[in-house]
């Protein structure tokens, strides 16, 4: 590790996170991955639907990033899901392909068809759920559980056991059951499974650490965004060892999504110093893929990827960047183009000041104006942009200008 971790050419985060007071509690693992769900739990918002060649485009994309596993789809959907696995599956991805299945024969033998080299395999792991839920007796669920597993596993498959609301059980029913399916069944990785978000950073370390404790076997997270933990969640998971991070691209899927790639791949890399080896200059390109596909427009504030990001309204902001020329870690967290966003733009509104407006004569080639002048342009942008309540173009600049400054604006 660099003498000076948190700043480099591309980031600057804060020295504290790289204190030993801070990193002695660390187990992160050697080796860490990136699974992404976006084509199976991404698909489960509600409204988003993908087509054959939409899972096929996004797919590709996510494998040329460096995106080590994609989840392909759970193949028992609908005969338009089985072929986007099996053509994803035979379309030669650097990516390791699994789909997702029920503990079930028949959908552990439809992933087989597909081609996959690894499953996914859900249960129900609350009793409560199971019970009310699914009205299953407790007994149905592991024996199913055993079943399928131990199938997958003799066919071939790797197998990661995936019990659903598994944080909302008590820490001694879910251990003892996910150990009756380890040693009856088979399992090479177990997922922590945050369905409803609803575990504290607090209680994840705790999770994590019960679980590779009592299995002894590597552990994955999938934790969802019901309270925005997401992210910090899957983080301490890591912290804890789980060497397996299941996430989706912009954070979409079912309710309010799941921890967003982009965020949890660039806070290892930036506050924690982990590389994944993840081409993260993708990520904006891939965030605008998905959205366009699926539908679900993102926040133009959207950390690492929106739209609006390296918009700079704020006079204050615009003075830094004017003052700091190439040195962008100064005024932002990150360089645009690690994440593969334009380059910063000062942009005109309420917030803009005096170097605002100084930048824009310039771009429109006036670059002699008098201090009274900017200034008199500036009181008059800021009103018309919060009239108009958003930023002011170009043609409106130049209008503004052209009363201020006459036969200037050519």
């Amino acid at each position: 590790m660099s003498e000076h971790p948190w700043k480099t050419d591309m980031f600057f985060s804060s020295p504290w996170n790289y204190l030993p007071e801070v990193t002695d509690s660390f187990h992160l693992p050697e080796k860490i991955q990136i699974h992404d769900v976006t084509l199976r739990d991404g698909e489960q918002q509600a409204g988003v639907e993908f087509t054959v060649d939409d899972k096929l485009r996004i797919a590709e994309a996510l494998s040329e990033a460096g995106i080590h596993r994609i989840e392909a789809g759970l193949p028992a959907v609908s005969p338009s899901d089985t072929e986007a696995v099996k053509r994803i599956a035979a379309a030669g991805f650097d990516a390791e392909i699994y789909a997702f299945s029920r503990c079930m024969i028949s959908d552990v033998e439809l992933a087989l068809e597909c081609g996959v080299s690894g499953v996914i395999m859900e249960v129900p792991a609350s009793h409560h759920v199971i019970e009310k839920a699914y009205r299953w007796p407790l007994e149905r669920a592991i024996e199913a559980s055993v079943e399928s597993t131990l199938f997958a596993h003799e066919n071939g498959l790797k197998v990661t056991f995936f019990p659903i609301d598994a944080t909302r059980a008590t820490m001694t029913d879910l251990l003892d059951d996910l150990e009756a399916v380890a040693t009856n069944g088979y399992v090479d990785n177990i997922g922590l499974v945050d369905t409803f978000g609803v575990c504290s950073p607090h209680a994840i370390t705790y999770y994590t650490r019960r679980v590779r404790e009592r299995l002894k076997v590597p552990v994955e997270t999938h934790f969802h965004m019901d309270f925005g933990m997401g992210v910090a969640n899957t983080i301490l998971a890591a912290g804890e060892g789980a060497s397996v991070l299941q996430t989706t691209v912009s954070g979409i899927g079912e309710r309010a999504g799941n921890a967003p790639t982009e965020e949890t791949v660039l806070a290892l890399l930036t506050m924690y110093g982990v590389d994944l080896g993840i081409k993260t200059e993708k990520f904006t390109e891939i965030a605008r893929l998905v959205a366009d596909l699926s539908g679900v427009q993102q926040p133009s504030n959207r950390p690492v990827t929106g739209e609006k990001l390296y918009n700079v309204e704020s006079g204050i902001i615009t003075t830094w960047l004017k003052n700091v020329g190439d040195d962008l870690t100064e005024p932002f967290p990150y360089r645009p183009e690690l994440v593969g966003q334009p380059q910063p733009e000062a942009v005109l509104g309420k917030g803009s000041g005096i170097d605002s407006v100084a930048i824009w004569l310039g771009k429109n080639g006036i670059n002699n104006a008098e201090t009274t002048q900017i200034e008199t342009i500036l009181a008059e942008v800021k009103g018309k942009s919060l009239a108009k309540k958003g930023l002011l173009t170009n043609d409106e600049f130049l209008e503004i200008v052209g009363e201020v400054l006459p036969g200037r604006t050519g």
